[in-house]
This record gives structure tokens, C-alpha cells and sequence, in this order.
């Protein structure tokens, strides 16, 4: 069974269908959108897998522990955790930025992360072994301007995705993630609007592939990671941004 937390989601939604095309039964968690989950279970089931869809706040600790069990009592077992969750993250400069926005953030982001990863460890163990993907950010290599609430968690992320690699190997699960520039989601349709028209097309122009990069793209690059086809790889941030980070 494949966990995709924000399986709902632009990114998520391709990756719980990647997963399913690859014999994976499929939970996946939303946090308002139960439309779309129920849309995504239902391709998975289309597919022929099974597939489970439910709420879940990760900021509440004893909700995801809750949950875990829920998936595994109906499916047997967890071998690999996705985490997609993609906030809407508002543009702005850091001076602009109130203390309990950041905090919010910091929460939101970096305290669910922690949550979703640290409650799995038992149950990946538990199975033998299995694979945990976050998605990250290409701006940890290359800074952008008015960034600060999507890097400043992320670099949290990035943290704990090591220290699981370092720590958690000897039980046989891997830990990765996909740093991910500009893809053509809901989410980037929200961060166009925080922008001038000037910083857009800089942003695109500043891509040496001149494009941003498809949902499709970044699913098949988290798949690969949460598969064994990258069972020899652990600790390490793959970064799918057309160049822009180079």
C-alpha cells in the first residue's frame, strides 16, 4: 500500500495514478477537497487497484497516527509514503512577513512533515523496509526573491528527509526528495497571480528549457523514487526545474 499525502492535489492526483498504473493500491489524504479525492480514488479503483480516501490534518499527531492504522488494518501494510501536500503559499518579501504568518507556516508545513514521517517509521519498520518521498523546492539550490514561505519550511523538510536516510537505513527504509521548480498546477497558477508581469516572464525566461515542467513530469520522478528501481538511493534531493537551479 502507497500512502499520498495531498493525494488530491495537481501533483498528487498524477502520482496516486502513476502508483496505481505500477499494481500499488493507493490511500491517499485531503484536507478540504473530498471532491476531488473521491475522483482520484475512483481512477485508481478504474485501474484496477484499491484505493482508500480521507481526511487527515497533519498538524494533529494523534490524527495521523489514527489514520496509519486505519490504512493498515484495511490493507495490511505501508511501504511507501509520498507527501504532496502543496500550501498555498503567499509571495512576499521577508520584511513583510508577520511572526504569525510564519509561525502558521512553519506548522502548517514543516510540524506536519514531521508528524506524517516520525508516526510511518514504526509501520515501514514493521513491513521490512519501505520509501518516503517529500516534495521540496529547486530555490533551496537557487534563492528566489519573496520565496522565504516556501524555502524556510522546506529546509526543515530537507533535514528531516537526511536524518531519516542516515538513521532509518539499517531497517531498510529509504528517505528522498524532489526539488521541484515552476509545474503547471493549480498551485503555480496562484503564485502567477502574486507576481507583475515583468517577474513572470523573468521566471519563465529564466528557465534554460524556456517552459515550466508538467505534473506528469515531477509524478514520474516521485514514483521513481518510492520504487524499487531507486532501492540503492537514500538521502538525496532530485531536482526537476528545467535547469533553473544550474
Amino acid at each position: 500500500m502507497a500512502v499520498v499525502i495531498g493525494g488530491s492535489g495537481g501533483i498528487g492526483r498524477v502520482v496516486c495514478q502513476r502508483l496505481a498504473q505500477c499494481g500499488c493500491d493507493v490511500a491517499l489524504t485531503y484536507r478540504r477537497n473530498e471532491q476531488k479525492a473521491a475522483e482520484v480514488a475512483a481512477m485508481v479503483v478504474q485501474i484496477g487497484q484499491r484505493a482508500d480516501s480521507q481526511p487527515l490534518d497533519l498538524t494533529d499527531p494523534a490524527a495521523v497516527e489514527h489514520y496509519y492504522q486505519h490504512v493498515v488494518g484495511r490493507f495490511g501494510r505501508i511501504h511507501s509514503l509520498v507527501v504532496a501536500t502543496g500550501a498555498d503559499i503567499r509571495m512576499d518579501y521577508l520584511s513583510n512577513i508577520s511572526v504569525e504568518e510564519w509561525r502558521s507556516t512553519i506548522v502548517n508545513d514543516l510540524v506536519g512533515f514531521f508528524n506524517a514521517v516520525k508516526l510511518v517509521l514504526p509501520h515501514l519498520r514493521a513491513g521490512g523496509g519501505g520509501s518516503i518521498v517529500a516534495l521540496s523546492s529547486a530555490a533551496m539550490a537557487r534563492h528566489s526573491p519573496m520565496d522565504i514561505l516556501s524555502t524556510g519550511p522546506k529546509g526543515g523538510i530537507e533535514s528531516v528527509v537526511r536524518a531519516v536516510a542516515r538513521e532509518e537505513g539499517r531497517y531498510g527504509i529509504r528517505a528522498n526528495s524532489v526539488g521541484l521548480g515552476a509545474i503547471d498546477t493549480g498551485l503555480m497558477d496562484r503564485v502567477w497571480a502574486h507576481l507583475s508581469p515583468e517577474a513572470s516572464d523573468a521566471m519563465r525566461h529564466g528557465v534554460p528549457l524556456r517552459r515550466i515542467g508538467k505534473a506528469d513530469e515531477a509524478a514520474d520522478a516521485i514514483v521513481f523514487l518510492a520504487s524499487e528501481r531507486s532501492a540503492f538511493t537514500t538521502g538525496q534531493r532530485l531536482v526537476l526545474d528545467g535547469g533553473f537551479s544550474t
